[in-house]
């Protein structure tokens, strides 16, 4: 488990990792960030208190690098790796186990089943569960079993991963699609298992939100210029509509100023459809089942989800143009700063 100011979400996180129901031995390693809200204090006492809580430093924070160091420190033959934002279901071991085993995979992941403690943090759930927030992969609400193009989180098969070299680790984000894929091309099987689930806690505020979702989308963009078209086609679409938001302001301006007329400012309107698509179905969104239960619910909603799309699709054009170079998360701190 990575780490890094987790103060509110750490203790919940680690109690069901121990309080999983299988047979047989464990551990818990956390790959300690240099946290400035209290975590790597409630960390030593967990420590103290568990014996099966084992620490290790990550001065660098990056996550790959943590999970490197996390399971190079381990002592078994599978890995579960987990999030200090997230909490297990009690059965998440030992059903994950039985998969590997019956389906002979290196990796087995399920469903990210978001919520919230908050209006807003709920609302940010509802679109990660939500085909229209998040792009519809598996993970997100898949309700068969079958090979996976990625896992979320993922139980791995140790030999597996010391045969394909662990986490990249000049990959920030999108280390796990990186890792899996290279998985897939060693010849093993990654699968998805609907009866594994996981409850996720997203980002609290929307300045967080935001500085989660350029980040990803620039390390999105970042692998698209490594990998090319082993990118699932779906990644293309937030860029997209950044671009088509772009193109329909130009032409308003044109037409605004009258360098457009005529028939020709008649032709240039059609780049407002896919823009006009778009907003009537955020709103088609919000005002249904999607939106909540209240008004106050539906307009979150409503802030949501383009905040998502946008700050992840200009995130992809940029590190697609320039590449995703020292870009960090920097959303789990107290402010934009980059990370040690």
């Amino acid at each position: 488990m990575p780490v890094l100011n987790e103060r509110a979400y750490l203790q919940r996180a680690v109690e069901t990792v121990l309080a999983q129901r299988f047979d047989g031995p464990r551990e818990l390693i956390l790959a300690l960030g240099p946290s400035t809200d209290g975590t790597t204090e409630l960390a030593r006492t967990l420590a103290d208190g568990d014996d099966r809580i084992r620490l290790v430093d990550n001065p660098a924070a990056d996550i790959p690098i943590g999970l490197n160091l996390a399971i190079r420190a381990s002592s078994f033959p599978t890995i579960v790796r987990v999030d200090a934002h997230s909490e297990l279901d009690p059965e998440y071991t030992r059903t994950a186990l039985a998969t590997l085993a019956r389906e002979r995979a290196a990796n087995v992941g399920g469903v990210m089943r978001a919520d919230g403690r908050t209006p807003f943090q709920r609302a940010v759930a509802r679109a990660y569960n939500s085909r229209i927030g998040l792009g519809g992969g598996a993970y997100h609400g898949a309700t068969h079993a079958g090979e996976a193009e990625s896992a979320y989180l993922g139980v791995f098969r140790r030999a597996v991963l010391d045969e394909v070299g662990l986490f990249d680790e000049t990959i920030r984000r999108g280390e796990d699609w990186e890792l899996n894929l290279r998985i897939r091309a060693a010849g093993y099987r990654v699968w998805f298992d609907p009866s594994l689930a996981v409850t996720y806690w997203p980002r609290e505020s929307w300045p967080q939100l935001a500085r989660q979702f350029v980040a990803t989308g620039q390390w999105r963009g970042e692998l698209v210029r490594r990998f090319g078209r082993r990118n699932s086609v779906r990644f293309f679409a937030p860029p997209a509509l950044v671009l088509s938001l772009a193109l329909s302001l130009v032409v308003w301006l044109l037409r605004a100023t009258g360098v457009l007329r005529g028939g020709w400012a008649v032709a240039a309107s059609v780049v407002f459809l896919p823009v006009i698509a778009y907003v009537a179905l955020i709103i088609a969104v919000a005002l249904g089942r999607g939106g909540g239960s209240g008004w106050r619910d539906r307009l979150w909603t409503l802030a949501v989800l383009p905040t998502m799309h946008l700050a992840w699709g200009s995130g992809f054009i940029r590190g697609t143009l320039r590449g995703a170079r020292d870009t960090v998360d920097t959303s789990r701190l107290a402010r934009n700063t980059p990370l040690p």
